[in-house]
C-alpha cells in the first residue's frame, strides 16, 4: 500500500499558469518530483536566487538538490535539448547529479523535429499551430510501435539497428511526401554516440523507484506540463498536444496505481 504523501500539479486552462513556480516553492520538501508527459513543447520558468530558470523538459523541482528528479514513463525526451538544459543550469552552479530518465520515456529525435516543421509549412489552412519541436510525430511513433525507447540506449548494436530501420521509413516520408532533405544515418548515429555516454548513467527503471518513495512514506510531486483544454481527449481538439495534461496520466505517465 502506497502511504506516501502526494501532490499533483496541473493546468485547467491551456497552460502558462505558472505551475513551474508553484513546483518550486513544493519541491523544497519533496523527496520525488516526477514529469510525467509532454516534452520540450512545455517551458516551465522559475526565478530563484536572482537568475532565471528555462526549464522546458526538466521538472521544475530540479532547483531542489536532495530530491530525485524523474522524467518519466510517459514524457517524449530530446537528449540533445535535455543535455543542453543541463548544461545551462550546471553553469550556473545548479546540481543536475539528481536527475533520473525512465528507461520507459520515448527518445524524441531530429526526423521527428523536421517532420513537424515540415507537416505545419505545407498547408497554412491547417496549421496546427505547435511548437515545431517535434512533439507529435514523436508521439505518433510511439503509438505505431516504432518509436526509440531510452531502455534501446542501453544495447548500442540494437540501438543503432532500431534507428536504421525508423529513419529509413522517416525519410521516405520526408523526400517522398514533403520534398525535404533526407537525414544523414551515419550522421546522426555519430551524433548519438556520445549523448548516450551522458545518458547512460541517468537511465533508471522509474517505476519501482517512484513506488518504494511512496511506499516509505516520502513526498512525491507528479509534475504535469500545458493544461487541461491542451489534453489530446478532452481539450480543444485539434489545437491541443498530443498527451494527457490532466491528473489520470500523472498515474499512467509514472507508473503508479490510482490509489497512491
Amino acid at each position: 500500500m502506497n502511504t506516501g504523501k502526494v501532490d499533483v500539479l496541473l493546468g485547467l486552462q491551456w497552460g502558462d499558469e505558472g505551475k513551474g513556480k508553484i513546483v518550486d516553492v513544493l519541491s523544497q520538501k519533496a523527496d520525488c518530483i516526477v514529469r510525467f508527459q509532454g516534452g520540450n513543447n512545455a517551458g516551465h520558468t522559475v526565478v530563484a536566487g536572482g537568475q532565471k530558470n528555462v526549464l522546458p523538459l526538466l521538472p521544475s523541482g530540479v532547483l531542489n538538490p536532495k530530491a530525485k528528479c524523474i522524467i518519466g514513463p510517459g514524457v517524449v525526451v530530446d537528449p540533445f535539448v535535455l543535455l543542453e538544459e543541463m548544461d545551462t543550469l550546471t553553469s550556473k552552479g545548479v546540481s543536475v547529479d539528481h536527475i533520473y530518465i525512465s528507461d520507459r520515456a520515448h527518445l524524441l529525435m531530429p526526423y521527428h523535429v523536421q517532420l513537424d516543421c515540415l507537416q505545419e509549412t505545407r498547408d497554412d489552412a491547417r496549421k496546427i499551430g505547435t511548437t515545431k519541436r517535434g512533439i507529435g510525430p514523436c508521439y505518433a511513433d510511439k503509438y505505431t510501435r516504432i518509436g526509440l525507447r531510452v531502455c534501446d540506449l542501453e544495447d548500442w548494436d540494437v540501438f543503432c539497428e532500431k534507428l536504421s530501420h525508423a529513419l529509413e521509413m522517416k525519410n521516405e516520408m520526408i523526400t517522398r511526401v514533403y520534398g525535404g532533405d533526407p537525414i544523414d544515418r551515419d550522421e546522426l548515429i555519430a551524433r548519438m554516440k556520445p549523448v548516450r555516454d551522458r545518458l547512460l548513467p541517468m537511465i533508471v527503471e522509474s517505476v519501482t523507484m517512484v513506488n518504494e518513495a511512496l511506499d516509505q512514506d516520502q513526498t512525491v510531486i507528479f509534475e504535469g506540463a500545458q493544461a487541461a483544454m491542451l489534453d489530446i481527449n478532452y481539450g480543444t481538439y485539434p489545437y491541443v498536444t498530443s498527451s494527457n495534461p490532466t491528473a489520470g496520466n500523472a498515474c499512467t505517465g509514472s507508473g503508479v496505481g490510482p490509489r497512491f
